[in-house]
């Protein structure tokens, strides 16, 4: 089902999730990052938290097929996903800077995951790719995210072409990768000094800047599942059922 692990070193957390198959989300899974998130929101001692994934693979496959393929009824797909919902509120509410390390690929999910960070490190082979429109679904839950880093334009070059992989580069062009290096030692030393030094500063004043960078979303608390309801509806057809197994096999 994969693991949740949070390791706290000075006010600098570190949130790490695993799954053995690329780093995907089940519905458990995704519950218990918001709940960590929840967690460390509340945490006064903590001022800035890193996001990132284990292994040397890829950086987050987004959502489980294996689960998306289980989903029987509405309420059980608008609840799956209402989880991406969840764990992207989470961190546009969270008090604290999120740090993205996004070491490598990341598909659907995953790509809404490292646009909800307040700042990412990448590798040259952090490619991104938005799958969902092949499989008879849609980047809905993840799009205000994606668009709030990358613009409306750039998210609808990823939808429409979705079996093709942006680079690193055209990432960091269009402002979803902040800094990105050749390696992921170079980036695990970057990101080590970077978040030294960013902790180091006045925490009211990071709380004000966390207030500053997501101003006018307070409407995703609806938004985002009003987006779920609508994935949630489209996961049931004939299409996303028969896609959903050929990208299995």
């Amino acid at each position: 089902m994969g693991t949740i692990e949070t390791i706290i070193n000075g006010n600098i957390a570190t949130l790490l999730f695993f799954h053995p198959s690329s780093n995907s989300f089940p519905s458990t899974l995704l519950q218990q990052l918001t709940d960590e998130i929840n967690a460390l929101s509340k945490k006064d001692s903590v001022s800035i938290i890193i996001l990132k994934s284990a292994g040397t693979g890829a950086f987050c496959a987004g959502a489980s097929f294996d689960e998306l393929l289980s989903v029987s009824n509405y309420e059980e797909g608008s609840r799956f996903f209402s989880g991406f919902a969840n764990v992207i509120n989470a961190m546009r509410k969270c008090p604290k800077l999120i740090i993205g390390r996004i070491h490598g690929k990341a598909v659907g999910g995953g790509v809404g995951l490292a646009s909800s960070c307040d700042y990412s490190f990448a590798t040259t082979k952090s490619e991104i790719k938005l799958s969902e429109i092949a499989i008879g679904i849609g980047p809905f839950v993840i799009e205000p995210a994606v668009s709030r880093k990358i613009g409306k334009m750039a998210m609808t070059e990823m939808t429409l072409n979705p079996t093709a992989w942006k680079t690193s580069k055209w990432a960091f062009e269009k402002g979803l990768f902040s800094e990105v290096f050749e390696t992921i030692e170079d980036l695990d030393i970057r990101l080590e000094e970077y978040t030294k030094e960013l902790s180091s500063y006045n925490p009211d004043a990071l709380l004000e800047m966390k207030k500053v960078l997501w101003e006018g979303t307070s409407h995703w608390d609806s938004l985002l599942y009003e987006r779920a309801a609508i994935s949630g509806r489209l996961v049931l057809s004939d299409f996303t059922k028969n896609a959903l197994e050929k990208f299995k096999k």
